[in-house]
């Protein structure tokens, strides 16, 4: 999980973030404390509490005293929300630009995106990552 290129406390931020998105942490319920996070990870506990009060501030967690830290109701949907757009910027907006190089309208597109899934659909696979030349 760690990934030596980025700060620790936002892996930590993100880890969390994953969880609730992936439903293994509901809204509502106890999250990790930073000690817990700290002995996991084998980090210093104020690195993971950075990263805790990262989603405090971001209002994914709020903290009730003297029991914890707990997942916002609606923290799900804007961390999605959140994603959608992050996807949008790094994927769509790329893949819009370069579909206007190309002369490609929108039915243009969604015909090679259908035909993209389906062929992943059928193979179990994709083509992240692999040269499209």
């Amino acid at each position: 999980m760690i990934d030596e290129g980025k700060a620790l406390f936002l892996q930590i931020a993100e880890q969390i973030e994953d969880s609730i998105v992936d439903g293994s942490l509901e809204e509502e319920s106890k999250a990790p404390s930073t000690n817990e996070l700290a002995a996991f990870y084998r980090i210093n506990p104020a690195t993971a509490a950075k990263g805790v009060a990262m989603l405090t501030d971001k209002g994914v967690l709020y903290k009730q005293r003297g029991i914890g830290m707990f997942v916002t109701a609606g923290a799900r949907d804007q961390l999605l929300g959140e994603r959608r757009a992050a996807f949008a910027d790094r994927y769509i907006d790329p893949l819009l630009a370069e579909a206007r190089t190309l002369g490609l309208g929108a039915e243009d597109l969604t015909a090679l995106l259908r035909e993209r899934a389906a062929a992943s659909t059928t193979t179990g696979t994709t083509t992240e990552g692999k040269n499209p030349a």
